[in-house]
């Protein structure tokens, strides 16, 4: 296991990250308390400290309270987040949001759930378009200074938010967001429209949740066990929160297709590439033996002409404003576009 610096920040973190979405047996497709051990034992013996998790909409918070015993032994070694906004149903509306008192309480909770007395990385959980940015990092930045929180990231908004809240910190003095956490896989190529890029120019960590799409490209799913299925239910699947269809099959085919090639995993395959778009995958896992199956994506990488292939099956139009400033590019730049060497590209 390698470690890299977590966006503008002195940071180290592993180049995987383990989601703890699933320990807790109180959902259906929870990990028991020995297994989640196991399952975390696990990462940490290959070199892991990269351990997110989120408040009580995480199986109802028994993921932080399982976290809370299992890093007792060597809290200082664990790079630990968690995450405030959403919450399971309540008669309370400032139970949830982004507001400060949000905020406040919820880490409030999560640091009695961790049995810490601070978070290494606290995430906005998802954008609730109600609460000023400004109340929101100066809550932070508050949070920060008290000691309980060493740095903050966001996950799930739109990069115009992102770059508003880190251009208002660096004006005031305030905490800036280190870490951006998307949605992102061959499956999910959007955020590469506007979040990867704002990322990037904003040199902000990036770390990518469901890396195998709910599974589809685990090699369970494909057009042939599609075909071998009945009709009802051949044309269209749903998994968890994403629909099947055929572009999705033909994208899991092909990586199914890379994976005979190399002799690995179609799992390890799809991992591999969300690694070589520079964005940390975040590996969640019910079972031991799929956590060390995804770790064994460390054991290679992907040629040039794997990733062109899984580039091209994948494919995903940008929109206006790229793809049309891709095509007047001859008229932006007097046709002297391919004399200049861009090192900012």
């Amino acid at each position: 296991m390698r470690y890299k610096l977590l966006g503008k920040s002195g940071l180290r973190v592993s180049e995987l990250c383990l989601g703890t979405m699933t320990f807790g047996e109180n959902v259906n497709w929870g990990a028991s308390y020995e297994e989640s051990r196991k399952i975390f034992d696990t990462f940490l013996e290959a070199g892991g400290n990269f351990i997110d998790t989120a408040n009580e909409i995480y199986t109802g918070g028994n993921s932080e309270k399982y976290l809370g015993e299992f890093i007792a032994a060597d809290r200082e070694k664990i790079v630990l987040t968690t995450k405030y906004t959403d919450t399971p149903p309540t008669t309370d509306p400032n139970r949830g949001g982004n507001q400060r008192k949000s905020m406040v309480q919820s880490v409030e909770r999560s640091l009695k759930r961790l049995k810490t007395d601070y978070i290494d990385l606290l995430w906005l959980h998802s954008w609730d378009f109600m609460t000023p940015v400004e109340e929101v990092m100066r809550a932070f930045d508050d949070l920060v200074r008290a000691g309980k929180v060493l740095y903050i990231g966001v996950s799930d908004a739109p990069a115009w938010v992102v770059s508003q809240a880190n251009m208002l910190a660096q004006l005031r003095g305030w905490t800036p967001f280190i870490g951006l956490q998307i949605e992102y896989s061959l499956i999910e190529r959007t955020p590469e429209r506007e979040l990867l890029p704002m990322a990037r120019a904003l040199d902000i960590g990036i770390t990518g949740w469901s890396p195998l799409a709910s599974g589809i490209l685990t090699g369970k799913y494909s057009k042939k066990n599609q075909s071998q299925e009945s009709t009802e239910s051949k044309r269209l699947e749903k998994v968890q929160w994403t629909e099947i269809d055929e572009r999705k099959l033909a994208i899991a085919d092909t990586v199914v297709q890379v994976a005979e090639e190399i002799g690995r995993k179609p799992s390890q395959v799809a991992i591999n590439w969300v690694r070589s778009k520079g964005v940390i995958p975040i590996l969640g896992a019910t079972k031991l033996s799929q956590i060390q199956d995804n770790l064994a994506c460390l054991d290679f990488q992907l040629s040039p002409e794997h990733i062109q292939k899984l580039d091209e099956v994948s494919f995903l139009e940008l929109g206006f404003p790229h793809d049309f400033l891709v095509s007047t590019r001859g008229a932006t730049f007097g046709g002297t576009f391919d004399l200049i060497d861009n090192h900012r590209s």
